[in-house]
């Protein structure tokens, strides 16, 4: 959850963290959020890889052949 954040008259009575408590807070923020996180079996991520490179093959034979279609359109049309 978001902290409250301190109003100007509460940041005269109480003085700011320095940098290298700001950052150390970040960090262990950061690490407490990453211990929440469900990670991908190896099964799934393989699954989701070969996703992507199909989406990707298919996708670059379509690319293909529309600028295949496109530059012979050019070439009529300037000779």
């Amino acid at each position: 959850m978001a902290k409250k954040q301190p109003t100007a008259s509460e940041m005269d009575d109480e003085k700011a963290p320095g940098p290298i408590a700001r950052f150390t807070a970040y960090v262990e923020a950061s690490r407490a959020e990453l211990r929440k996180v469900t990670w991908p079996t190896l099964k799934e991520t393989k699954g989701a890889t070969l996703m992507v490179l199909g989406f990707v093959a298919v996708m670059a034979v379509i690319l293909g052949l529309v600028d295949l279609c496109l530059s012979s359109l050019i070439k009529t049309i300037l000779s």
